[in-house]
């Protein structure tokens, strides 16, 4: 029986995708899971949005504040996430984040973001 594809890449050989002026990322995917590097400029924004996908960040370099929940329920929880610490993100939690400095940011989500994938992650460009 064959065995499932593998494969193998060097992160460098991956191009830099342009997400706005302060956030570039690099994604590597398979059936089930991705990875993705993401590159935030001091004060870049991550408009509110949740998704299906669990989701974990680690912090390389930088730090980002998250706003977990949803305003409109009245319960928001500030948290800051910094270099060398991990935060999961369990699915259709509401979040959003501002870079407090320059950061690399390793995010795995399960399943892999389709919007991501396919370009229909507008909500980038939803506030400001």
């Amino acid at each position: 029986m064959p065995h499932p594809t593998v494969r193998h890449e060097r992160w460098n050989d991956i191009p830099k995708e342009r997400v706005t002026d302060q956030i570039t990322r690099r994604l590597f995917t398979g059936e089930r899971m991705m990875i993705a590097h993401v590159y935030l400029d001091k004060g870049a924004v991550v408009p509110r949005h949740s998704h299906d996908n669990e989701q974990l960040t680690y912090i390389v370099e930088g730090a980002l504040h998250f706003w977990i929940g949803d305003p409109d329920d009245g319960e928001v929880e500030e948290r800051v996430v910094s270099a060398g610490e991990v935060m999961y993100i369990p699915s259709n939690v509401p979040h959003r984040a501002v870079a407090l400095e320059d950061t690399f940011d390793l995010d795995v989500f399960s399943p892999p973001r389709q919007d991501w994938l396919d370009g229909t992650d507008s909500y980038f460009h939803d506030e400001g």
